[in-house]
């Protein structure tokens, strides 16, 4: 496998950039199921898969997400053409039979709750990175956040329990009047070792 081109990382990484604003163009849901059918591809342990989405796209979806919002996050969500609820599924493991069929590793994770939770919220949070990067590839711009009420978004979203939310992403078509100046990144000496 080779290496991706300049063009190409440049866009996954290197000049992507966290817009807080968007113009007013929509994202189509067959971007939204192409962004999926992107992101699944990318590796969790034991192929456990546990994040679950829910693209808000409509004024009532909008509605009932705005209560669970921080005051610096409401007005660039509600105008945003779509935001992604990353969520996990507690009880993820009731998959496992037909993902991971290499052994029965269901029973590991139904007996041990703390282990379940652990390995949900690690997985569901590379996939809300996958969701990033294939949204980029795509040629969306991304609005990651936290700063949300999860209780509140819970219980309007995920009645039942069932799943969590982790975090909130914004998608569209950045509008670059509303980008922060860039920080600065740490360097391989600041943030890496070689052991």
């Amino acid at each position: 496998m080779s290496a991706l081109n300049t063009d190409a990382l440049d866009r996954l990484f290197v000049h992507a950039r966290t817009h807080n604003g968007f113009t007013s163009e929509p994202i189509p849901e067959a971007t939204l199921r192409r962004l999926y059918d992107l992101m699944k591809w990318g590796p969790t342990s034991m192929n456990c898969q546990p994040a679950r989405l829910v693209f808000v796209t409509t004024p009532e979806g909008k509605a009932r997400l705005a209560p669970a919002l921080s005051p610096g996050n409401l007005d660039k969500t509600l105008a945003a053409p779509v935001t992604v609820i990353i969520a996990t599924d507690s009880r993820f493991y009731e998959h496992l039979p037909t993902m991971f069929p290499a052994y029965d590793a269901k029973p590991m994770f139904e007996a041990n709750a703390e282990l379940a939770a652990s390995t949900a919220f690690r997985n569901g949070t590379l996939q809300g990175g996958y969701l990033i990067v294939a949204a980029r590839a795509l040629g969306l711009d991304c609005g990651p956040m936290s700063g949300f009420d999860a209780g509140k978004l819970n219980a309007t979203f995920f009645p039942d329990g069932r799943c969590q939310a982790n975090f909130l992403c914004n998608l569209g078509i950045g509008d670059p009047a509303s980008l922060h100046p860039r920080g600065r990144r740490l360097s391989f000496e600041e943030a890496c070792q070689i052991a």
